[in-house]
Order: C-alpha cells, then sequence, then structure tokens
C-alpha cells in the first residue's frame, strides 16, 4: 500500500499536466461567433489604446484584371479567440497567405501555414470529441482565394483547407471545382452542425461534408474531405442577368431546423436539416454577399446591395417560420451613391445585441452602408404611418424605428455590439460607443486614419482587429 502511496504522488503531476493539455475553450469559433453570426465576445474595451500589433505582411493577388497588392487583412478578416491553460490566443488569417495563431497577451507569432493566395475570410474551428490525439482534435476550416498564378480552368483549385489548431499542420484540403461562376475562392466560414459541416462555396455549391481528415476520399485524382451531398445555389437562368458573378461569400446561419445562406444570385436558401432539402428560398435579386444574424424573435437580418435591383438597399428583415411571400416584417432602405463598384446599400453584414443584450435596452441592430452612413435601429419597434418603398421599387413595407444616423464615410466593414457599447470599424478609422437604454449615443473614443475592411471581435476588455496598414491591433485601456 505504502508503495502504491508513493507511485501515485509520483505520476500526479504527469496526470496533472495531461489534463492541463486538454485545458482548451473555443470562445469565438466562426465568423460573427457562433452558429446564429450574432456573438463578437464577452467584454469591450473602456478605451482604444493601442496595446501591441503584429505585422501580416502583404501578398500579390489577381482581382479587378490585374495583379494587385494587398496589405494586412480585410473583408471579413475576423480573428477567432481560443483559450488554452488560462491564456488567451487568436487565430487570423492576411493576405501574406498566411493563417496564423497568436498570443493575445503580446502579439507573438505561435505558428504559421501558407495557402496558395491571400484569405479574406473568417476561419472555423470544429472540435473533434472522437479524436484521442489532442493536435488532431482542434481542426481550423479556413478558405482562400483561388491561387496566385492558377488559371480558373484548373482542374485543381485547392481553396478550403483543415489545419490543426495546435501544430498549423495541414490535414486535408478541398477543391473548388469550377462551375459557371466566375470564383473558385472561398470566403465564407463553415457551419457545422453535429460533426457535419456546411458552406455554400463561392462556386456557388452548398457543400455538406464529412471535416474529418481520417475519413477523406479519392476525388479528382487527390484525397479531399467525404461529401455528403452537394446542391447548386443557382441556376443557369440566373446568369442572365447575374452573368458569371452568382458567387456565394457569405457565412450560413443555422435558425430552428433550417441553414440559411444568402446567394450572389439574389436568393436566401434555406436548407431542411430534418429533410435534407431546400424547402425555403426567398428571392431578392440583388447580389447578397453579407452573413446575417438570427435575432432574438427568430428572425434573419438581410444585408441587400443595391446591385441588380430596381431600388435601393438597405436591410431586411424575415420571418422564415412563415411562407416566403408573407415572410417581410419591415425593410430599411439605404441611399444610392456609387462607390467603388458598389452602387449602394450594405456589403458587410448586420450587428446585433442579442447575444450579450442587458435588461431594460432595446433590441437594436447597427450597420453601415457603401453610401457611408453608420445607423443604429430598432429590431421591433416601426416608424408610425409611415412605409419606404422595398428593393423591387415597387413594394412598401414598415420601417423600423432609427435611434442614430451618423456620416462616417463608405464602408464594406462590419460593427460589433457588445453589452451597451458599438465598435464600428471604417475605411478612415475606428470609433468606439457607448449607448443608454434611451438609446442616447456617445463616442468615447476613436482612432483616425487607419483603413480597415475586417470585422472585429473582443475578448476580457480588449479589442482586436485587422487592418489594411499591415498590422493586427489589440486595442484596449492601458
Amino acid at each position: 500500500m505504502k508503495k502504491l502511496f508513493i507511485l501515485y504522488f509520483l505520476f500526479l503531476p504527469f496526470v496533472l499536466l495531461s489534463q492541463k493539455k486538454e485545458d482548451i475553450k473555443i470562445h469565438i469559433s466562426t465568423y460573427l461567433g457562433n452558429e446564429k453570426r450574432n456573438f463578437y465576445g464577452n467584454k469591450a474595451p473602456e478605451k482604444l489604446d493601442t496595446i501591441w500589433k503584429f505585422y501580416l505582411g502583404k501578398g500579390l493577388s489577381f482581382a479587378y484584371g490585374y495583379d494587385k497588392e494587398w496589405v494586412g487583412a480585410g473583408w471579413t478578416g475576423q480573428p477567432l479567440v481560443i483559450e488554452e491553460n488560462g491564456k488567451t490566443f487568436l487565430i487570423q488569417g492576411a493576405f501574406d497567405y498566411h493563417l496564423r495563431k497568436i498570443d493575445a497577451q503580446n502579439g507573438s507569432e505561435i505558428w504559421r501555414y501558407k495557402f496558395d493566395d491571400i484569405l479574406k475570410g473568417t476561419p472555423s474551428i470544429w472540435v473533434n470529441k472522437n479524436e484521442k490525439e489532442l493536435e488532431n482534435k482542434y481542426i481550423i476550416l479556413q478558405g482562400s482565394r483561388f491561387g496566385f498564378g492558377n488559371k480558373q480552368s484548373d482542374k485543381i483549385i485547392p481553396s478550403f483547407r483543415a489545419v490543426s489548431m495546435q501544430t498549423g499542420k495541414e490535414l486535408w484540403r478541398m477543391n473548388t471545382r469550377r462551375t459557371v461562376c466566375y470564383s473558385r475562392d472561398v470566403d465564407g466560414s463553415a457551419l457545422i452542425v453535429n460533426d457535419t459541416a456546411y458552406l455554400a462555396l463561392e462556386n456557388a455549391i452548398f457543400t455538406i461534408f464529412d471535416p474529418d481528415f481520417k475519413k477523406q476520399e479519392l476525388r479528382d485524382d487527390i484525397l479531399q474531405p467525404k461529401i455528403f451531398k452537394e446542391i447548386d445555389y443557382y441556376h443557369i437562368s440566373d446568369t442572365i442577368i447575374h452573368g458569371t458573378n452568382i458567387e456565394c461569400e457569405s457565412s450560413p446561419t443555422l435558425l430552428g431546423n433550417r441553414i440559411y445562406t444568402n446567394a450572389g444570385v439574389g436568393k436566401v436558401f434555406g436548407y431542411n436539416l430534418k429533410t435534407g432539402i431546400v424547402d425555403w428560398i426567398f428571392d431578392i435579386g440583388a447580389d447578397l454577399n453579407g452573413s446575417s444574424p438570427a435575432t432574438f424573435d427568430d428572425c434573419l437580418l438581410i444585408p441587400v446591395e443595391k446591385d441588380y435591383i430596381e431600388g435601393r438597399g438597405g436591410v431586411l428583415k424575415l420571418n422564415p417560420s412563415k411562407k416566403p411571400e408573407n415572410a417581410v416584417e419591415w425593410y430599411f432602405p439605404t441611399p444610392n451613391k456609387n462607390w467603388f463598384h458598389w452602387k449602394g446599400g450594405i456589403v458587410g453584414s448586420i450587428a446585433v445585441n442579442d447575444a450579450t443584450y442587458k435588461k431594460g435596452f432595446p433590441h437594436i441592430a447597427a450597420f453601415i452602408d457603401a453610401a457611408g452612413f453608420f445607423y443604429v435601429i430598432d429590431q421591433v419597434k416601426m416608424q408610425k404611418n409611415k412605409k419606404e418603398i422595398a428593393w423591387d421599387n415597387k413594394t412598401q413595407y414598415p420601417v423600423p424605428i432609427c435611434y442614430f444616423e451618423k456620416e462616417v464615410g463608405p464602408s464594406i466593414a462590419t460593427p460589433i455590439i457588445v453589452g451597451n457599447k458599438i465598435i464600428v470599424p471604417l475605411d478612415k478609422g475606428l470609433q468606439l460607443y457607448e449607448f443608454d437604454k434611451q438609446m442616447n449615443m456617445r463616442l468615447i473614443d476613436e482612432i483616425k486614419n487607419i483603413q480597415i475592411d475586417a470585422t472585429p471581435v473582443v475578448w476580457n476588455g480588449f479589442l482586436y482587429i485587422a487592418s489594411l496598414d499591415g498590422y493586427l491591433y489589440c486595442f484596449g485601456k492601458k
């Protein structure tokens, strides 16, 4: 008995060490935080002092008909937040082709993995509970552009890959096959439900697959994740109006028993998890690039661009528990204005305060449009006796109350709301607002002359955001 007692204490440190290695928490696991795309962190900062910055570098990519140098990180480019043994880390993609794991305390690099082109989207993390080896248990799924120097006609374009969260080692790569769409990039963030992954790649194919690298199969002469089902999120007739610009860039949202995806052909597709078919489609006609949060009352807020529609872009609230023809709750239009290749509307996503809602405050939504305005509106309260003409330039719908409107300059970025604070990334700066129960807005800090297209995230009072000046920043109160 005495020998067993001694052996127990001799091996106890090793047992504790083994347990400590498993002390891993995934706080922000995908774009806009969770499967509802409505969680942006637990605590916002009080100030925007620079705590540290990390240079992300630059990379060449073919865009808009020529080779362009991209610096830092941009749309959507949100960091993921993880915790290991009480220490916080970030997972960040960048324009220098690299995916990185970064120490959130001091901005030091832990590992990097290189793709074939710039990374525009935000990764997702899947936890394989059946995997015993730690380095293969936590899997990062990340997309990139189609590959600098590659041709769209190439047989293999591996623009979607899986990387070990612990080591940065590649686990698999997926071929984004060619369709009538002009793009073979991957910008969206995968949604994982019950160990099955769902994502519409930019080739406009909604792909349902097994993310487990041990279950790969030979396809197109390379090993790839096992695909359960593929559904075209376009019809050839869509090319009459949209041409080859039918790509899917949004991240899918889980609401009830359906997964909803905003598609480039201007439709919101609802895939039924129980029946395995698309049984809900809402047709807007606009180019839909942004992702949609699920709201506290089980609706979707759709960011609508101006392209391909007669009316104005804006925000559309849909209730998918109703038939599509009866699903519109309200429409908030925004001004038309040409900016770069956009004509107006909202390119980024809509933020809501539902995940960190405080009692006594209204349920709100915040967004920035391509005309240069930042808005904060109510999700449920309407303006009395007022309707606005919708995207089709014909139908009229109720309009929600607007609490705050400010011209901040055109932007494709997405703001975030945490508690009673709103962080607004801009083409010419970064703003931190605070609001009270009466929705009085106060600008409490601001940084100018920094260009941001990416989405920020906050954790434990610090703000992390990538910029187009080349840096990933950590802001907070010194």
